[in-house]
């Protein structure tokens, strides 16, 4: 999965499309918000609906980096989300 990193509150943040399939198909996708790694990584979800392209990849990539901190801002801890299998 290619991914984008942004800043939040000096953390960096590893964003990239969940892999999950939603009833919606190509109208829904879940972003992953990942800090750090093996078990002190921080994972959060958050789903949206994209304005233009319908592949996960490319409409990842055609989000700005204002809109992903605040996608990230309306995100949820990973232990909520199915995309994380309700853990975190």
């Amino acid at each position: 999965m290619s991914g984008r990193t942004i800043t939040v509150n000096g953390d960096e943040w590893t964003v990239t499309h969940s892999g999950r399939v939603t009833q919606y198909a190509r109208d829904e996708f879940g972003l992953l918000f990942t800090k750090g790694r093996g078990e002190n990584r921080e994972r959060r979800v958050m789903r949206f609906s994209p304005q233009g392209a319908r592949s996960p990849e490319l409409a990842l990539a055609e989000l700005s980096d204002m809109k992903l901190r605040s996608y990230f801002d309306m995100s949820q801890p990973a232990w909520t989300s199915p995309e994380t299998g309700y853990t975190s």
